[in-house]
């Protein structure tokens, strides 16, 4: 069997493109030679299965009053057990979470990954070997954002999400990357590009071989 890497995340997990000059296809989604997480599986090669499962305005836990099913928690456990025999789960989430409408400052944000991973640790999907989770911290909001319905502050949280979520790999002996430096569109300032995801994916295929069990 091979090897399976399952990627829980939002937008940015999924593809969005908030530039459609950007895109191949003249979207809002990067296609399958754009996206990180399809650009992971072919520098992995054949042995090698990566799973994305992005969900744009996703959450770690908080639940938004505006759209349904957002927070990753109560459906974690289902996520984990259908795509189970899981090797690796990689959790970039984080973004959403800054939204003014949430509540919720970089410090809850880290203590909602937090509760995200010690839920994945107890799910009986890994097979024969111990669970293995990485997070990774999404690049942080560019100051430039001006979208009203993210609201105000979400630059700042954003930008103290690397240190909460390394504290939490620390602590629950998970792995951690930041992805700062990932490129983002300057549209929206809180996408990555077509080069932003090229980026990523090759931090991760750097990164992941040496965390496979």
């Amino acid at each position: 069997m091979k090897r399976h890497i399952l990627c829980i995340g939002d937008s940015n997990t999924h593809g969005y493109c908030a530039d459609p000059a950007d895109c191949a296809d003249g979207g809002n989604r990067f296609n399958e030679e754009e996206r990180w997480t399809c650009l992971l599986q072919k520098a992995l090669g054949e042995a090698y299965l990566v799973t994305e499962e992005g969900l744009s305005g996703r959450t770690t836990v908080f639940p938004d009053p505006l759209h349904e099913s957002m927070d990753t928690l109560p459906v974690l456990y289902a996520l984990l057990k259908s795509h189970e025999t899981v090797d690796l789960l990689i959790l970039m989430l984080g973004t959403n979470d800054t939204k003014e409408r949430l509540g919720a400052n970089a410090t809850c944000i880290g203590l909602g990954m937090e509760r995200l991973v010690r839920k994945a640790l107890s799910v009986d999907c890994w097979g024969d070997h111990a669970p293995n989770v990485l997070i990774v911290s999404p690049p942080p909001i560019g100051p430039e954002l001006d979208d009203p319905a993210m609201g105000r502050g979400c630059a700042e949280k954003s930008a103290g999400l690397a240190r909460e979520y390394a504290a939490v790999a620390e602590r629950l002996g998970c792995h951690f990357l930041d992805a700062a430096g990932c490129e983002f569109n300057r549209v929206d300032f809180m996408h990555l590009s077509r080069r932003g995801h090229a980026q990523l994916a090759e931090r991760l295929a750097a990164l992941v071989p040496g965390l496979m069990p």
